[in-house]
């Protein structure tokens, strides 16, 4: 669910090929937390590849970082959980998924929450020792069919319960290369259903002018809000416009209580 600049010195390793490769079968997925300097990187390029190269976002190269990778500041205070395809006995598959994890207390190190750049975050203060924030979302488009969400949700409820979390927030995005219509459309089709209560809402700092836009589009929801709403997320109100991104970002919250029985499983 968001997008949440770590000085590195080291010589950027050779990235994985992100080329679309077709197969007769879906390769086996792995997963793991990042655990070294090069598995973030390879996150960070996967990330560039999607949001840059896909959804054209402008990303700028923060100085002294290798170009083709996705850096803010918030990746060194995050968490890294990576999802591989095609893993060898003496070869790591590449990233095909990841996500990365603000804990609480790391929130309190980093000045905050990714989200609170794009959303006021009051109504959320009660809960924020119990809150992770997921961002930087991001699944490779030959394994968009639900094995790598999966796992990443199996493994991300795992890690809320081991740390005594109740509660995930990020963004979902929506890409505005059509104006915005689509982005629109879609938030006035899911408000109807997936609104959290009122006391959970949240306000955009910039938020995307809905009134000036279509809000009568028929939209199939993007895979990965799919999979949010399936796990019972809930939105907290309306879209903000990233202009960097060029997206509509929903603000998402999902309590552990109400995830499906097959992840409060893996969890326990």
């Amino acid at each position: 669910m968001n997008r949440s600049q770590m000085i590195l010195t080291h010589a950027l390793p050779h990235a994985p090929s992100l080329q679309r490769i077709q197969r007769a079968t879906p390769p086996r997925l792995s997963i793991s937390w990042a655990r070294s300097e090069a598995e973030v990187r390879e996150a960070q390029a996967l990330r560039y590849q999607v949001f840059t190269t896909e959804m054209g976002a402008r990303l700028p190269t923060p100085p002294g970082q290798p170009a083709g990778l996705d850096v803010d500041l918030f990746d060194a205070y995050c968490e890294h959980l990576l999802v591989r395809a095609g893993d060898s006995e003496d070869h790591p598959g590449p990233v095909v998924g990841t996500y990365r994890v603000l804990t609480p207390a790391a929130a309190r190190r980093a000045g905050g929450f990714y989200s609170d750049t794009e959303f006021d975050l009051t109504r959320l203060r009660g809960m924020r020792s119990r809150l992770a924030e997921i961002g930087r979302s991001c699944v490779h488009p030959d394994h968009r069919s639900g094995g790598a969400i999966l796992a990443l949700w199996s493994a991300l409820a795992e890690f809320m319960a081991r740390n005594g979390l109740d509660t995930i927030i990020g963004c979902a995005s929506v890409n505005m290369r059509d104006g915005g219509h689509v982005a629109a459309s879609l938030w006035r089709q899911l408000s109807a259903d997936h609104l959290a209560p009122i006391d959970c809402r949240v306000r955009p700092r910039l938020p995307l002018p809905i009134e000036h836009l279509r809000q009568d589009l028929v939209v199939e929801p993007p895979a990965l809000i799919r999979g949010y709403l399936r796990c019972g997320a809930r939105i907290m109100g309306e879209p903000a416009w990233d202009p960097d991104f060029n997206t509509a970002d929903l603000p998402l919250m999902l309590r552990t209580a109400d995830l499906p029985a097959r992840f409060r499983r893996t969890a326990g």
